[in-house]
């Protein structure tokens, strides 16, 4: 079984002191065991609750696998200033 992650640690330990607070607070019991079955509902409860909080798609695939890596694109030659004006002929207006 999966060492539980700090989320479901949280998550779970305060639905445990939450519930059984509100529980013990709505039901105004004093015995004691009224309060042993509050409390043993409100562990149930926070064990339930730690168990479905979503688990990361990262954590949960075990090892990460590493991503694909596709080729960087070719880089285009660039032409400085001085090639690309002597590579283009320039044309000038005949006088009549």
């Amino acid at each position: 079984m999966p060492r539980p992650n700090a989320a479901q640690l949280a998550y779970g330990s305060c639905t445990v002191i939450f519930s059984t607070l509100a529980m013990l607070l709505l039901s105004q019991t004093s015995s004691g065991l009224g309060i042993a079955v509050i409390a043993l509902a409100a562990l149930a409860l926070g064990l339930l609750v730690a168990v479905t909080v979503p688990v990361p798609k990262s954590a949960s695939a075990g090892a990460r696998r590493p991503a694909a890596r596709q080729p960087a694109p070719a880089a285009r030659p660039r032409a400085s200033v001085g090639s690309t004006a002597a590579a283009e002929s320039v044309r000038e207006p005949a006088n009549p």
